[in-house]
C-alpha cells in the first residue's frame, strides 16, 4: 500500500491524539493494569501535553499514512527534550507507534529507518529508545533493526514501577 511520511503539525492535533492513545492502548493493555494506563493516557497523552511537546524546537513528530489514513507515528527527541540521555551527539526515539492493524507489515521498519535517516541527516552518532523489558515484540523487532540494549532505567506507569530497556544503535 503507498504510504507517506511527513511532519505534523497543528492541524494534525486531534487525529494525532486518536490515533496515538489508540496505539497506546493496542500496545499496552497485555500485561497491565487498565488503571494504569488510564493514569498515564491522563498524564502523557493529553492534548495539552501534545501541544507542548509539538510546540517543543527539541521534539518532532513524523506521521505514517497509509492510503491516506493515519496508521502510526514516531516522535524523536534533541537535547534538552531527551528523557535519559542529554547527548548531543544522539537522537531519541521517545515513541514508535503502529495502529494494530498495520503491525507485521513492514511499516514499523519503514518509520524506524526514517527516524535512523534523520538521526543521520542530523550528524547524530546513534539513536537511542526506551523500551518496556516485557515488550518482547518490540524488543525483537528493534534487535532486529539493528539496535541494542545498553542499559535499563526505571518508569513509573500508574501505581507501579516498570524498567524500560535502553537500546542503541551507533552509524
Amino acid at each position: 500500500m503507498p504510504y507517506l511520511i511527513r511532519k505534523a503539525n497543528f492541524a494534525d492535533l486531534n487525529s494525532l491524539l486518536e490515533m496515538a492513545r489508540t496505539a497506546f492502548v493496542q500496545a499496552f493493555t497485555e500485561g497491565n493494569k487498565l488503571e494504569n494506563i488510564n493514569a498515564y493516557l491522563e498524564e502523557a497523552f493529553t492534548e495539552e501535553q501534545f501541544i507542548e511537546e509539538m510546540e517543543s524546537p527539541a521534539s518532532v513528530f513524523f506521521l505514517l499514512e497509509i492510503d491516506g489514513v493515519l496508521a502510526g507515528y514516531a516522535k524523536v527527541n534533541f537535547v534538552p527534550a531527551q528523557t535519559d540521555l542529554q547527548d548531543n551527539s544522539s537522537l531519541e526515539v521517545a515513541r514508535l507507534y503502529l495502529l494494530d492493524q498495520y503491525v507485521g507489515a513492514g511499516y514499523g521498519k519503514i518509520l524506524l529507518n526514517h527516524t535512523i535517516n534523520f538521526a543521520k541527516l542530523n550528524r547524530k552518532k546513534y539513536l537511542w529508545l526506551g523500551v518496556w523489558e516485557k515488550n518482547i515484540r518490540a524488543i525483537k523487532f528493534y534487535e532486529k533493526n539493528g539496535l541494542n540494549v545498553f542499559s535499563s532505567h526505571p518508569f513509573p506507569f500508574g501505581n507501579e514501577l516498570q524498567t524500560d530497556f535502553l537500546m542503541r544503535i551507533d552509524f
